[in-house]
């Protein structure tokens, strides 16, 4: 099974991202992070700086990747 921290391991390749981007991306979720406290998401299991990645931060990551990508969400158009 594929931990929190895995998934967002995979998701950094995938789409390239730099820990400033995911920094950026966070923070568009209203979730403050320091590059230190993210590396920690980063380390093997073993060492002894590991942080077990929350599935409220994950969220907030995913939700901040929407904003990052796409942008805010409009209200909806008035058809009258």
């Amino acid at each position: 099974m594929m931990s929190n921290n895995d998934i967002l391991k995979k998701l950094r390749i995938a789409l390239q991202l730099r820990d400033d981007d995911i920094i950026e991306i966070l923070r568009h979720a209203d979730f403050k992070v320091t590059k230190t406290e993210l590396s920690a998401f980063f380390r093997n299991e073993d060492h002894p700086n590991y942080k077990p990645l929350g599935d409220q931060i994950l969220r907030k990551f995913l939700n901040g990747l929407i904003l990052f990508k796409r942008g805010p969400k409009l209200p909806p158009v008035n058809k009258s």
